[in-house]
């Protein structure tokens, strides 16, 4: 964090009124016309709460290594962990992980219904004036969070974007999966008038109270949370910074879950999340 973002006085406008009482469209004109007016709205590093919502499903190699990784980050944190229905070991290694006080919120989806869902219930369980979205897979590295915190913190931004095509060191694997990331961001950024480099990236911090407020927004139950986030952020008029980070992708062999079937999904997703916006 950079010196003046430590000097920075508290943030004290939050949006008005519990999201659970209002309309997705009367939240989306609070949020349009709250983002409207801030102009910089930095928030106090001493009132720093992380929310680390981490989706699970069959992630029983990794848990401990990620876990380890995200409590070695030093901010003020809690761990809000969804398991999605896992079939291979990883409901009971979480179980013993909460008794242990490493995971500080817990649930088991009683079905397996897919990554979306799963944020959209960690980021309904949050409390945090920040949270950002961790996979279990060691794909992204915790150690990037300062730069994604920073733009918040400073009162930069409302959501930043960590961009695996901005510099940042990363492991040589699919050429393919490299060309669709780029083709999904450039449609989207076609219907949202954004100019981001990495639409589908894991790593979004945003503001606690923005992200919230987008829960009833979002319906998406896979991977198709990218795409409807990134939507919803740029139909609320949300400030949106990228930032450089590392990545390490794993192949197939390795567990990795998203397929080709899911990017020409993604193209269908970008289309509905952008023409028709909820009532």
């Amino acid at each position: 964090m950079t010196s003046h973002a430590l000097r920075a006085a508290p943030y004290s406008r939050p949006i008005p009124g519990p999201a659970s009482t209002l309309t997705p469209r009367s939240m989306e004109a609070i949020l349009s016309g709250e983002l409207r007016r801030r102009g910089r709205t930095p928030m106090d590093p001493a009132t720093l709460r992380l929310s680390v919502l981490i989706p699970v499903y069959n992630e029983r190699d990794t848990i401990y290594a990620i876990l380890d990784a995200v409590h070695a980050v030093p901010v003020p944190k809690e761990v809000v962990v969804v398991n999605d229905c896992s079939t291979d070991g990883s409901r009971e290694i979480l179980d013993s992980l909460k008794a242990q006080g490493r995971i500080d919120t817990l649930v088991h989806q009683p079905v397996n219904r897919g990554k979306g869902a799963a944020i959209r219930t960690a980021l309904a369980a949050s409390t945090g004036n920040v949270v950002i979205v961790q996979d279990a897979d060691l794909e992204y590295d915790p150690a990037d969070w300062p730069q994604l915190l920073e733009p918040l913190v400073d009162g930069r931004a409302d959501a930043v974007f960590g961009s695996r095509f901005l510099g940042g060191s990363h492991r040589v694997l699919y050429y393919w999966h490299s060309v669709g990331n780029r083709l999904l961001t450039t449609v989207s950024n076609m219907f949202t008038n954004l100019n981001l480099t990495d639409m589908e990236t894991c790593y979004k911090a945003m503001r606690g109270e923005v992200a919230r407020g987008l829960v009833p927004r979002l319906t998406s139950d896979r991977f198709g949370f990218e795409p409807e986030v990134t939507a919803r952020l740029a139909q609320v008029g949300a400030r949106i910074y990228e930032v450089p980070i590392s990545y390490s992708g794993r192949t197939y062999a390795e567990g990795k879950k998203i397929s080709w079937k899911d990017g020409v999904a993604a193209f269908w997703h970008i289309v509905r999340f952008n023409v028709v916006r909820p009532k």
